[in-house]
């Protein structure tokens, strides 16, 4: 439960929002605010919370709330 909540921590920190909008419609092509910037300061702030190093694969696929999840779960972070 731990790694989600600061999965959901990054999200609302980078992004400025609340819990009640991160779900599996939470994504780059419905977030205004989610531009290439965004984008570097998110695959950071995960990187530094859960001190892994994502591929360039994986940094250009990560576009929402959901695919981070099964992102993430590639590294061995579960997110449940």
């Amino acid at each position: 439960m731990k790694n989600l909540e600061n999965y959901k921590t990054v999200f609302k920190d980078v992004f400025e929002v609340e819990d009640e909008v991160l779900n599996d419609t939470f994504s780059s092509t419905n977030v205004d605010n989610w531009d290439s910037i965004t984008q570097l300061h998110l695959v950071t702030s995960i990187e530094d919370m859960f001190d892994v190093i994502l591929d360039t694969e994986d940094i250009l696929d990560f576009k929402s709330f959901e695919k981070g999840k099964i992102i993430l779960k590639k590294y061995d972070i579960v997110l449940e």
